[in-house]
């Protein structure tokens, strides 16, 4: 296989580059390449200043000519040498130019094209930058080096890029199922929900309907009875009336009292009681309440009992329940802090996650309530809360939950819900004047708790 690349080269080296045979009578011009003498002679034929070699442009200053004689001798030995198959299929394969049918030695910069020396002489204009094939390819082939080291890195950022949005592709799948885990719980609460509801209406209705019944029974035999009389003291009559003076006049007292004090019952008014049947606000809103009304707020610290721990994003604080002495405010009042925000207008949302075990009371007060001190927090004296309690079962915690706050300053209105399970838990109704603050309270009792505001 080498041996014939090289005999291609060879016989490449004996052949004209302008008529691609072997040369004959060969001569050398001034750029030192080779050529057929009526090759040449033909080309050069009409030019005069200057002569330019049909493989590399040089301009020989004359167009004289000088035999090869040497050259001559090689190529009449490559000559002798027998010429394979493959070997003539490659001399056939050599690219020759369409218009001049001669051998493709240029390369032009601007069209980028593959040209023959003739296609130089016409090329139109005349002033193309046309440089040897070997020299363009060297030139393409370092540029194509180049786009290899930037394809490279292309290549590298796109399969990173790939590979990131393959896993958003994953991370949004598992979002999704997880929204579909939620929804079906979701559904399932609320099928629970309804069933119980339907139950306890069914209920109500049953011993609403056994009441009526009860009623509209006796009250039929009132009417009844008042039938009986009322027919009884017709017939007397009717006989009195029959009878002669003296006695119809005997025993007319008892007629005229029964007449006198004849009283129709009452009918008794079948009025059924509406059963009026709401879902729970929170399948009818929670998410889109999170959404709209959910607020930032941050724990402000002059406001922190001192057995409070802040974190320092002033996002959390933990309680723990002293191993020594207790801190003589404790002995008074149960550990809590306010958040730096006022609210004195619109809806708001918040959530806190709670993580330990003890009891923790969660609300707003008015701004003029002074937390940490003997006065016991209620609706009298400005603070609403609700209590709750976390415990914990052998070694895992029990006590791990989120719960949302909803606060409706015009309507006076507080919920709590838990965001674990999506759920309705309390409400609390009062008439709003003064800023309201969003309040935290550990218990005094408690183990150990944090409570963390968070965002769902």
């Amino acid at each position: 296989m080498a041996f014939a690349a090289s005999l291609a080269k060879l016989q490449a080296e004996a052949s004209c580059p302008i008529c691609l045979d072997y040369l004959r009578d060969p001569v050398t011009i001034a750029c030192g390449h080779n050529f057929c003498h009526s090759c040449i002679h033909q080309r050069w034929e009409g030019l005069q200043g200057t002569f330019p070699c049909p493989v590399c442009l040089h301009h020989c200053p004359d167009s004289s000519l000088e035999r090869n004689t040497q050259l001559c001798h090689m190529t009449e030995i490559v000559q002798q040498i027998p010429t394979s198959g493959n070997q003539r299929k490659m001399q056939e394969e050599i690219p020759l130019c369409e218009k001049h049918n001669e051998v493709l030695t240029l390369f032009c910069e601007k069209s980028l094209e593959l040209l023959c020396a003739q296609c130089r002489v016409l090329s139109d204009p005349p002033d193309q930058p046309l440089i040897p094939i070997e020299e363009a390819a060297a030139s393409h082939r370092r540029m194509l080096k180049r786009y290899i080291g930037t394809l490279t890195n292309n290549l590298e950022n796109a399969e990173t890029v790939y590979r990131k949005q393959d896993e958003n592709t994953w991370e949004v799948k598992r979002k999704m199922e997880k929204r579909r885990e939620e929804l079906d719980y979701e559904c399932k609460e609320m099928k629970s929900f309804l069933e119980v509801e339907c139950n306890e209406i069914d209920k109500d209705l049953l011993m609403e309907e056994n009441d009526v019944e009860e009623k509209l029974i006796e009250n039929g035999r009132q009417i009844s009875y008042h039938r009986f009389r009322l027919s009884s003291l017709l017939s007397k009559t009717k006989d009195k009336c029959l009878q002669t003076d003296e006695d119809l006049l005997t025993g007319i007292e008892s007629i005229h009292n029964a007449y006198g004090h004849r009283e129709t019952p009452a009918v008794f008014s079948c009025e059924l009681q509406k059963e009026i049947f709401t879902l729970p606000p929170h399948y009818l809103g929670l998410h889109k309440m999170m959404g709209t009304f959910q607020v930032e707020l941050t724990l402000d610290p002059e406001t922190a009992h001192p057995d409070l721990i802040m974190s320092s994003d002033r996002k959390s604080v933990s309680y723990r329940r002293p191993d020594g002495l207790p801190n003589p405010q404790a002995l008074t009042s149960s550990p809590a802090v306010l958040s730096s925000e006022e609210i004195d207008a619109g809806r708001h949302f918040w959530a806190v996650k709670v993580i330990g075990a003890g009891e923790y009371f969660l609300g707003v007060c008015k701004e003029s309530f002074v937390i940490n001190t003997p006065i016991s927090p209620s609706a009298n004296n400005g603070y609403w809360q609700y209590q709750l309690l976390t415990r914990t079962c052998g070694v895992l915690p029990t006590g791990q939950r989120k719960i949302g706050v909803f606060l409706d300053y015009e309507l006076g209105e507080i919920s709590f819900y838990n965001l674990n399970n999506w759920s309705y838990m309390y409400g609390l109704a009062d008439k709003f004047t003064e800023k309201l603050i969003p309040y935290f309270c550990i218990a005094s009792s408690s183990e150990s708790l944090t409570i963390s505001i968070i965002r769902v």
